[in-house]
């Protein structure tokens, strides 16, 4: 057999995918970011009808090419939350505003095999749009986000995903020297809010697309 890791993951997401279904997400797989990227600018986005769109952190959604997609689209009002030309209030009035968007664009820390998604944020903006506000919510995932249950998504988000994140942002906190985390009180530490989304209500609210590539963290 030719490519079997991807033979294999591709069950493995198709399983997934009733699982998440059975949750009352809607489900969409891709054989790579950039199968991804299409996908949601050709199928989901005219489906849903959006006009403005934003986005929350995310490795993913920059692996897909979506962010400059989707900048280069005249029929979208864009909320770029990335701009580094911003002033920190700025940033932070933005990501208030993306709450209240038509499409809402992101990753997820870890999936279960049951079919709930499980995030950690700093500052909750990501998680924020997850839970309520954008009429319509996409979360990208790569195949090595995915987890057996609960326990292990935690583990996973706190013993490496919280970690490696810290050092690529260059935070001021313990596990960048220790890579272990150390539940620091420091001003800059990430592990701020975590989110379990079971299921999505309304059904069909938030948008899941599994891609059989390792990406983000």
């Amino acid at each position: 057999m030719e490519q079997p890791i991807d033979h294999y993951w591709r069950l493995r997401l198709s399983a997934l995918k009733e699982g998440l279904e059975a949750n009352h997400f809607e489900v969409f797989t891709a054989d790579t970011a950039v199968d991804a990227g299409h996908l949601v600018l050709k199928k989901i986005i005219p489906k849903t009808g959006a006009r403005r769109v934003s986005w929350g952190g995310s490795m993913t959604f920059i692996a897909t090419g979506l962010y400059d997609a989707l900048k280069g689209l005249p029929n979208l009002e864009i909320l770029d939350t990335f701009n580094k030309s911003l002033t920190p209030e700025e940033a932070l009035e933005l990501r208030r505003q993306s709450l209240l968007v038509d499409l809402y664009i992101t990753g997820t820390n870890a999936v279960t095999e049951t079919g709930e998604l499980v995030n950690l944020d700093m500052t909750g903006n990501r998680v924020a749009g997850i839970t309520f506000g954008p009429r319509y919510v996409v979360i990208l995932v790569g195949r090595n986000k995915v987890v057996p249950d609960l326990e292990a998504a935690m583990v996973r988000i706190k013993e490496y995903a919280a970690p490696v994140n810290a050092m690529r942002l260059d935070k001021k906190v313990p596990c960048v020297k220790t890579s272990v985390c150390e539940e620091c009180n420091a001003p800059d530490r990430i592990c701020n809010t975590w989110t379990i989304t079971q299921k999505s209500f309304p059904k069909g609210r938030i948008k899941v697309v599994l891609i059989n590539q390792n990406l983000g963290l």
